[in-house]
């Protein structure tokens, strides 16, 4: 290993996320190009290095740095050029000269021991002096705490995390309550805040630990979709995750209550199956929200009729009226239809489901027409980019995305639930500045969640006519809540469901066949459909080789669409055909190693060039920007958000840096930092399919847990292709799951709250 030293006389490039650094370093044999990550780093630095010399295809030779330590300047010279490098604010090379010529080598010691006496100097008052002084110290007290962190095994990333956040408090912080870590510095959650206290001996049954762990169970039971949790059941989780008697673990949790990070409701007010014998105990952020909601939703449901409302044959005018209208625009309408339609009309509140083929697209278009022709101004939005511009091109309006519609503003936040602080701040449109508009259409309601539809409701006024779209019996929402299925069990609004299949959907046999799933009737997997095919096979690797045949050759000229259109959809992320194996096995495949295709590992994930890739956490902040024609931005925005999916399309080896291009040509920079939020996305879920439409789907299904494989996650599977189905694997597999009605109980109460409102 060779050992260099000299000072930094100019950084090129670095990364504030991660601290990879490009600088030049002046030797005494000359200016030297370094590479490297460095927990601080300023102009002026004397520093000696350990590496080694290598040579870049694109920058020449470089020394990159295994080990560095930073030494203070021991001449005059050295010391004049590190305070006038910039690196102390307010002192400049003058500045610095004078205080070289005044103290000498000595300057160092003055600065840190005896500050004032910077004040004999001309230019510098008492106030600067004491500010110069703090500075240098602050240097040092970060580079002693980042030195100290690291022994614990904390990165040079979070070392400065945790410094800034903290600063010289940070050591009475980890001596009595390091779990304080988990709750104020994102990316440290309760296992690695755990690790950290058990290296610096806090006990297994401390009072701070089992607070902690309470917190972190009901986070996990947030990432499930709960709101809530059974008391004992909260207790019965975390007694196993902290590996203590659950009579020590239940004693915290009335200190957490008074602390306001859990809410307890007693047993007498039920659970949302009126069931629960125990009281229920809430994320307190969640609590909230599901309050909110029901309060703003009773506020938005006002009467929209005329005092002293319509009488029946006003109603049937306004029946007739609709019919004609849609009549004109080539739309005919059958009774549920127009009903949805007079609904919209009547209430400000209104629910509109159904499977597929039943025609709420249909129906959307009809009220469009309907509010248009009144004048109205009307706003349409959907959860996912897709599904937007599925519901731009089915009505000629424009849908947004309801992230995009309510103005992302792209200040920080918590991971979403993770220390239940909802999303306060996080968008443009709130309360105090709604929504203008006359009628909002929201469609794929099944997948808003609860923290959303909250950012949404804030941002719509009473008077306002909300009309909420959706198939109840899709998958409920990735994130917490079940949404539209609690709005319509409230009983609270009006809701229309319409069940008729139209002629032209019925030839569909992928309509056909999600109405029978649905209904618990077995389908005929005899392949004489002309949209969905079952391929029986029994071994792992022969669907692996068939699922490649599929997207290669056959199904893009089958449905006249690209390779990487064609979606594979499997219930599990483990396990032969789960999606972290699935994805390996596609990448080589349809994306394979080449010369030309650079690469980047991110953990346990190899990205390349061309891959299919998708976002898998809510980012408020990170950046993107459409490019136009002549390489010039046409539009820039913050925000992408969990399922997003894209292409890699660029990975700099030199900026650590890699570029993807998601749908609507949004391309985002993403940093080494941040790429843990990107997973390859040949496979995905079904349950991360929600929203989506795809030209054709791909099922692998050869078993798996009762639980998981029922007739609803088939049913989404099913329903999200929008020319072709392929099922490979057990036909007894299919039969069982359409027979297995089961579904995963999720802990929610919207409908209970807006039930305690109305009384």
């Amino acid at each position: 290993m060779e050992k260099i030293a000299g000072y930094v006389e100019h950084i090129v490039y670095r990364n504030a996320e991660n601290g990879y650094t490009v600088f030049e370093l002046a030797t005494s044999d000359g200016d030297v190009t370094c590479v490297g990550s460095f927990r601080t780093l300023d102009e002026g630095e004397n520093l000696e290095l350990s590496g080694g010399y290598t040579e870049h295809a694109v920058y020449g030779s470089q020394f990159r740095v295994e080990h560095y330590e930073e030494v203070a300047p021991k001449d005059e010279q050295g010391i004049e050029r590190y305070l006038g490098s910039g690196a102390i604010r307010g002192v400049g090379p003058s500045l610095a000269a004078r205080i070289v010529r005044r103290f000498g080598t000595d300057a160092f010691r003055v600065i840190e021991e005896e500050p004032e006496r910077l004040a004999e100097i001309k230019g510098i008052s008492e106030r600067k002096a004491m500010e110069i002084s703090a500075q240098v110290e602050g240097k040092r007290g970060m580079r002693e705490a980042m030195i100290y962190l690291q022994r614990y095994g904390l990165s040079n990333t979070m070392a400065v995390k945790i410094y800034k956040t903290y600063e010289m408090d940070l050591y009475r912080i980890l001596e009595e309550n390091p779990y304080q870590l988990a709750e104020d510095i994102e990316g440290i959650g309760f296992r690695r805040a755990d690790e950290l206290a058990a290296r610096l001996g806090i006990r297994m049954d401390s009072d701070f630990r089992i607070r902690s762990g309470l917190l972190y169970a009901m986070q996990l039971a947030v990432a499930d979709g709960h709101t809530w949790l059974p008391k004992g059941e909260l207790v019965r989780r975390a007694a196993r995750l902290l590996e203590l008697p659950e009579e020590h673990v239940k004693l915290q949790i009335p200190n957490l209550a008074m602390d306001k990070k859990l809410v307890i409701r007693q047993p007498e007010e039920k659970g949302a199956d009126g069931q629960s014998e125990e009281p229920c105990v809430y994320a307190s952020s969640f609590f909230y929200a599901e309050l909110a909601c029901a309060r703003m939703l009773l506020d938005l449901n006002l009467d929209m009729l005329p005092e002293g409302g319509m009488s029946s044959q006003e109603e049937e005018k306004l029946l007739k009226e609709i019919g004609g209208l849609a009549r004109r625009q080539g739309i005919e309408l059958e009774a549920l239809q127009q009903k949805a339609v007079l609904e919209s009309v009547k209430h400000g509140v209104v629910i509109l489901t159904g499977g597929p083929g039943t025609g709420k697209t249909t129906t959307i278009n009809a009220m469009i027409r309907y509010f248009a022709g009144e004048g109205m101004d009307i706003l349409l939005a959907a959860p996912t980019g897709r599904a937007a511009k599925r519901m731009t091109e089915a009505t000629g309006y424009e849908a947004r995305t309801i992230h995009r519609m309510l103005e992302p503003n792209g200040m920080p936040g918590e991971e979403d639930g993770a220390a239940f602080k909802g999303r306060e701040g996080r968008f443009e449109r709130n309360e105090s500045n709604p929504l203008e508009t006359d009628v909002v259409i929201v469609d794929e309601m099944s997948m808003v969640d609860i923290q959303l539809f909250c950012s949404l409701l804030k941002a719509v006024t009473p008077g306002t006519r909300l009309v909420l779209v959706g198939d109840v019996n899709q998958l409920p929402s990735v994130g917490p809540g079940q949404v539209l299925r609690d709005l319509i069990g409230s009983k609270a609004f009006a809701v229309v469901e319409l069940n008729k299949i139209f002629r032209q959907a019925g030839e569909s046999d992928i309509v056909v066949n999600a109405h029978r799933i649905n209904e618990g009737v077995q389908i005929a997997l005899d392949n004489k459909s002309r949209d969905f095919f079952f391929l029986e096979r029994d071994r792992v690797q022969v669907i692996y080789k068939h699922m490649v045949q599929l997207i290669r050759e056959m199904l893009p000229r089958y449905v006249q669409a690209g390779p990487l259109d064609i979606q594979v959809l499997t219930p599990m992320r483990k396990g032969s055909l789960g999606v972290e194996t699935l994805n390996q096995v596609l990448q080589a495949q349809l994306n394979p190693k080449e010369p030309s295709k650079r690469e980047y590992q991110s953990g346990e994930t190899l990205f390349r060039e061309g891959d299919k890739v998708m976002q898998t956490r809510n980012n408020y902040q990170l950046e993107w920007e459409v490019v136009g024609s002549h390489g010039i931005p046409v539009d820039r925005g913050v925000g992408i958000f969990n399922g997003d999916m894209g292409i890699l399309k660029e990975i700099d080896e030199y900026a650590q840096t890699v570029l993807v291009e998601f749908d609507d040509h949004r391309c985002v920079t993403y940093t080494h930092e941040q790429m843990p939020e990107l997973e390859l996305a040949y496979a995905i879920t079904i349950h991360k399919s929600q929203g989506s439409e795809y030209p054709a789907v791909i099922m692998p299904l050869l078993g798996g847990p009762r639980m998981l494989f029922n007739r609803n996650l088939l049913y989404t599977g099913v329903t999200r292709a929008k020319s072709c189905v392929t099922i490979l694997g057990s036909r007894q597999v299919v039969q069982d799951m359409i027979a297995n009605e089961s579904e995963a109980r999720r802990y929610t109460s919207l409908d209970v709250r807006i039930r305690e409102m109305m009384a």
